[in-house]
Parts: structure tokens; sequence; C-alpha cells
């Protein structure tokens, strides 16, 4: 006979993302619902390792729905990637009687749970895991959408523009650098929905001449007397590109670093309602005994993926958003598919 679920933990690890606020009000209320206590975990796996927690119930997650950040807080721990870290999590799990945790964050989130469900099962002790994918950066590899990536679009999106009302009225070039260490997702999606003169991105390497002089030279012949420069800090400094602008071409571009702004505000509606269903099918997932598993989204579906075979996945990066950025600022010649 299965092990009905008693008692969740929930937590929140990694860099934060509009809307995780969402998913914690509904792990809870999801959870309340089917009769299961829950319990939050703060400052992420450092919370379980200290002990570090709090019960929730249905009042303790009203009026979060609208709030950027989370309210369990968020850390990365190292002492956690240490069998010994884990082994101090899952005494806090025993105390407190947890049959199973949400673990809302990346790709480092879900192995670390994964890791703790093994050694706690390696300790006979049953412990399922969830993982819910929340990052700006939408570069989960399972899910083709994650918590947190149309907020800070629209963020940049909304910064962007205020930069260009001054950068049009001086006539200057603006250098802007997004986040995106690893993936150009957002810094692409930014740079077509603000109408970019080039987007540097760090899946395809940069020419500078092709990919900046060239097009600002371009952008100065057909009548255009500023330019906007959107860089993913994974494709370079927006500083160094900034001083390289002025050395080859003259002109004296203004250089922002957008920054963790990015990370902050009220989630969007799709980040609220992508949120809300991921965290009710999390606590089914473990309801129906189906954990160690992610919740993920395809195809516009939030689908169950096992945890194992989804840290595996790698995602694609589709660059048609590129050559429709190239087509829109009438730059040809540039048809290579990653």
């Amino acid at each position: 006979m299965e092990k009905q679920v008693k008692r969740i933990g929930i937590l929140t690890s990694g860099g934060d993302a509009p809307g995780m606020n969402a998913a914690v009000r509904a792990v809870v209320r999801s959870a309340i619902g089917e009769g299961i206590d829950c319990i939050g975990i703060r400052r992420g796996w450092n919370g379980l390792i200290n002990s570090d927690f709090m019960h929730m119930d249905a009042s303790s997650v009203s009026h979060i729905i609208d709030k950027g950040g989370t309210m369990l807080y968020t850390a990365r721990s190292e002492e956690f990637m240490e069998e010994s870290g884990r082994a101090k999590a899952l005494a806090t799990c025993k105390l407190l009687g947890l049959d199973g945790i949400v673990a809302i964050g990346g790709d480092g989130t879900f192995r670390g749970a994964l890791a703790l469900s093994r050694q706690a099962a390696a300790d006979g002790h049953a412990l399922q895991v969830v993982g819910i994918p929340a990052t700006i950066d939408n570069d989960i590899g399972c899910s083709h959408y994650t918590i947190g990536f149309d907020t800070a679009c629209n963020t940049a999106i909304e910064c962007i523009d205020k930069l260009r009302d001054t950068m049009q009225s001086h006539e200057r070039c603006s250098v802007v650098e997004v986040m995106g260490r690893h993936a150009g997702y957002l810094a692409l999606y930014v740079g077509i929905s603000v109408g970019a003169t080039a987007v540097l991105i760090p899946e395809r390497e940069t020419d500078f001449d092709r990919d900046i002089v060239e097009k600002i030279r371009r952008a100065r012949l057909s009548g255009s007397t500023h330019y906007m420069i959107v860089v993913a800090e994974g494709a370079g400094s927006a500083v160094e590109i900034g001083k390289r602008i002025h050395q080859e071409i003259g002109i004296d571009p203004r250089v922002t670093v957008l920054g963790h702004i990015q990370r902050g505000g009220s989630p969007s509606a799709r980040d609220r309602e992508t949120a809300s269903r991921m965290g009710y099918e999390a606590v089914q997932a473990l309801v129906q005994n189906r954990g160690n598993c992610v919740i993920a989204t395809q195809d516009g579906r939030i689908v169950n993926l096992e945890m194992e075979e989804a840290l595996q996945m790698t995602k694609t990066f589709d660059m048609e958003r590129y050559q429709v950025l190239e087509a829109l600022t009438n730059n040809k010649g540039y048809t290579q598919t990653l």
C-alpha cells in the first residue's frame, strides 16, 4: 500500500524570480485542500540544514500573489552539496515528519533535491521531491517556460523604453546589459520588443564589425541618429563594448547595466497564472505518489517529468527570433541556425 502524504515542506532556492510567491501560495493552498500539512523552509537548503522553518496555513500566504521576490527567502548552500550537509537536512526532515518537499528554483535546486531524496532512500527514509522551474533566464532544459521570465522581460523593456526617450533626444547610442550569463533568451526577446539596433547573445559568436559597427552604420544611413544595443551579460561586458564602439566609430555611447532590477517587481499575469498551475500540479504529483519529478511547461501544457530525465534534457536555442531581428533592422545575410 502506498504511503499517504501527510506533511510536506516547501522552499525556494538559488536566484529569486517574480512569481515564486505565487507558486508558494499555490502549493500551500493546494496542500491544505488535500488535507496535507505544509511547512515553509526558509533560506533554501540552508533552512533544512539549520532547522529554519515555519508552519504555513492559508492565511500565511494571503496577499502574496502580487509580490515579487520570495517570502521564504532564498540562498545558495555550499554545505548542502556535501553528503554531510544533506545528512543534517535529512535530520530536520525526520524531525518534522516530512513526506515530501517542493523545491522552487533552477537546475541546481533540482539536483540538490534529487540527491537528498536518494540519500534519504539509502537511509531507509522515503522522501519524495518535486521541482518547480523558476528563473528569469528561462534556461532550464526541460521546460519551455520558467516562472519569472515574462516579468523580467517587461521590466527590462520598460527601462529601455525610458532610456530611448533620452537617447533619442540627445541623438546618442545606448548600450544596455541585461541578465543572461549562459542564455540569450531574455536579451533577444527584449531586443525585438524595443526595436534594438543590435542584440548580442551567448549562443552566437560576436563579430564586432558585422554585429555592431555595420548595423550602426546602416541605421545611420537610413536616417537614424540614435542606436540601441542590447547585450546579454554572457555575451560580453557592456562597458567594454561601449568603449570599443567609441574607438571604432567615434560616437560616445552611454552604458546602462540593468542588473538585479530585472529580478524584482510585481509578477505579470503570465507568471502568476503559470506559477499557480505549477504549484497545484506539484501537490497533485505528491498526492498521487509521482514524486521525484519536475513540473514543467511544454508546448503550452503543464507536464510532469521524471526528475533524473528532466535534468538530462537540453533546450535548443531557436535562432528564428534572431532572424526576425535581422529582418526588422534591415540587416541581411545571417541565415545560420543553431
